[in-house]
């Protein structure tokens, strides 16, 4: 079944289709320079929803395959994101992103990561001596979330939100917002189920966007979800899929490669029974962004920091 059509009303009354296309690339010129390409090979292929960030350097890129593709904008919702380095100057760095993409308006913006690293040009992972990330402590994520609230005031942008988000950052969030975050955009898949965030944000009205959705090879791989594959006779991604939007998850996977991108597009509808064995494969692993082993830390800041909380197995 093709999902393509498929969409998720956020809290503000915006929609957005269920699944979308990543557009991370390495920031190589080689990497970057396909980007446009294989964007543009999603949007043929069906994909309505276009996930970027300034910090991938691909804005520019999915606007130019946006034009190009001949659809018209207001079919498209693209969803772009505040560097973690710029959180001291959101409205600059919004209209940065606006121009780079050159459609009119962004349909959703989220604040990348709650820490705010210090601000270099050409370099947006400064590092202190000892390898850390130089963070930037004349600002937080609240002061952040105030400045691009004002952004809705302008027309530009439908709908803000968050990413890398926890329950502790969130609840910090709600000490001083006015508006309530649409999206949490974080790593979810199968191994990270992200149970008590789910909760917790469905209790919030926040929906959850999942970035790494399949798993990588170490998910695909799991025995339960090869059999699974087999059984539905499908590819182990798109048994995967099909539990993300069981669970009304958006889902952006990055695909530059034609078929893979059609075959994330067409997704079984699996039994009760396989979701739930699909649920009890959670164990709390992260794959995308693991604390550093030398320095525990996740791009600056410690899971305690982060509210990434140990998993707790069930008794």
């Amino acid at each position: 079944m093709s999902v393509a059509t498929r969409k998720v009303q956020l809290n503000n009354g915006v929609t957005v289709p269920i699944i979308g296309s990543g557009s991370y690339a390495p920031p190589d010129p080689e990497s970057q320079g396909r980007v446009k390409d294989w964007i543009l090979t999603a949007l043929k292929n069906g994909f309505r929803h276009i996930d970027t960030a300034w910090i991938y350097l691909t804005e520019k890129a999915v606007g130019e395959a946006i034009k190009e593709s001949g659809i018209p904008r207001e079919e498209i919702f693209v969803t772009t994101k505040l560097p973690w380095n710029r959180q001291d100057a959101v409205q600059e760095s919004f209209e940065d992103s606006l121009n780079n993409l050159g459609t009119g308006y962004i349909d959703l913006y989220l604040m990348h990561w709650p820490q705010a690293v210090e601000y270099r040009e050409k370099n947006n992972t400064p590092r202190n001596p000892d390898g850390t990330l130089k963070l930037n402590n004349n600002v937080n994520f609240n002061d952040a979330w105030t400045q691009m609230e004002k952004l809705l005031d302008t027309g530009k942008v439908k709908a803000i939100g968050v990413s890398n988000f926890s329950v502790k950052t969130l609840e910090q969030l709600f000490k001083t917002a006015k508006i309530t975050p649409a999206v949490n955009q974080v790593e979810l898949h199968p191994y990270l189920a992200q149970n008590e965030l789910r909760d917790y944000c469905t209790r919030k009205g926040i929906a959850l966007m999942a970035y790494t959705p399949s798993g990588y090879s170490t998910v695909r791989g799991d025995p339960l979800i090869v059999s699974l594959a087999e059984k539905y006779k499908v590819s182990p991604t798109q048994i995967i899929f099909a539990w993300h939007l069981a669970r009304n998850t958006i889902i952006v996977p990055k695909s530059e490669n034609n078929e893979r991108q059609k075959e994330n597009l067409a997704v079984p509808t699996l039994s009760e029974e396989d979701i739930a064995k699909i649920w009890d494969l959670d164990r709390g692993e992260r794959l995308c962004n693991k604390a550093s082993p030398k320095t525990g830390q996740v791009w600056g800041w410690t899971y305690e920091q982060l509210g990434w909380v140990s998993y707790r197995p069930k008794l």
